[in-house]
């Protein structure tokens, strides 16, 4: 067996061991940016201070989102 098997639209130079494993899809963490928005925009309204509330929301978003990001990418 001397020849090389047919790899089906992949020609020599794009062979690679890893190419056959799909890498794990990632996480979607802005869901909780939208959603912090919100929710913090509504809650300082009922307060009486909606800027702060959205900024609080926005805050805590961005927290959870850099927390799925950071778990996300040490997993790969």
């Amino acid at each position: 067996m001397w020849q090389i098997p047919a790899r089906h639209g992949m020609g020599a130079g794009m062979v690679n061991a890893s190419s056959d494993k799909a890498p794990p899809p990632a996480r979607a963490g802005g869901v909780f940016m939208a959603i912090g928005t919100l929710a913090g925009t509504v809650i300082g309204g009922f307060l009486g201070q909606p800027s702060i509330g959205f900024l609080a929301g926005l805050g805590g978003g961005a927290a959870l989102h850099g927390a799925i990001w950071y778990m996300d990418r040490r997993k790969r």
